[in-house]
């Protein structure tokens, strides 16, 4: 009679060993799965290569991102591409945030110490900005490869912006108006890159 309720105990315990097994496996699959939506949600502070960023209907695929750093502050500009055209996607938090696309330009010749004032196509830049900064990169950043830059910021009228920066020598001006972050569109990608292999 004993051996009976032995054998019987054991079964219960196999079965309930067994069923609570399928509940933990069942549980972190679940938690997996929204781990995984959650970081399938971007923003403007954290995207990643191969995010399509929606603006005035054009897809820009994310390609690049720097990480500025000055002191304890830090700001992003991300590298965009749509077919053959590049811009730069500048996102900083300072009082508000701040977001700016750009693209680059090799019609103006700036020297590695730009004046006070820049004019291009009619329209008068002020510099409002300017400093040294340290830099980290992920993915493709053009001839943005130094470990500092200098650069120069400046401001047009209403919301046209330039940017001068100088990597070891080599100088690059982006032209560009501050935009909405409400009209972007984020839309994450798969981790890798588009248009390079």
């Amino acid at each position: 009679m004993s051996y009976v309720w032995f054998g019987i105990i054991l079964v219960s315990a196999v079965v309930i060993y067994t069923q609570h097994q399928r509940i933990f496996k069942l549980l972190k699959q679940s938690q997996n799965t929204s781990t995984k939506k959650m970081t399938l949600i971007r923003t403007i502070f954290d995207l990643e290569i191969g995010d399509i960023v929606q603006h005035l209907d054009v897809d820009w695929v994310v390609e690049g991102k720097l990480t500025y750093q000055v002191g304890a502050y830090y700001w992003y500009e991300y590298l965009l591409q749509n077919k053959d055209k590049i811009a730069w996607l500048s996102v900083e938090e300072d009082e508000r945030v701040e977001v700016a696309l750009l693209e680059p330009i090799n019609q103006l010749d700036v020297s590695k110490d730009p004046p006070p004032q820049l004019n291009f196509e009619g329209e008068t830049y002020t510099c409002i900005d300017s400093g040294k900064a340290r830099m980290t990169r992920t993915g493709l950043t053009m001839k943005r490869a130094a470990e500092k830059c200098q650069y120069f910021d400046y401001k047009g009228t209403g919301e046209k912006v330039m940017s001068v920066e100088v990597w070891d020598g080599d100088i690059e001006v982006t032209v560009g108006e501050k935009i909405s972050p409400r009209s972007l569109t984020i839309l994450p990608g798969d981790g890798k890159t588009v248009y390079r292999d």
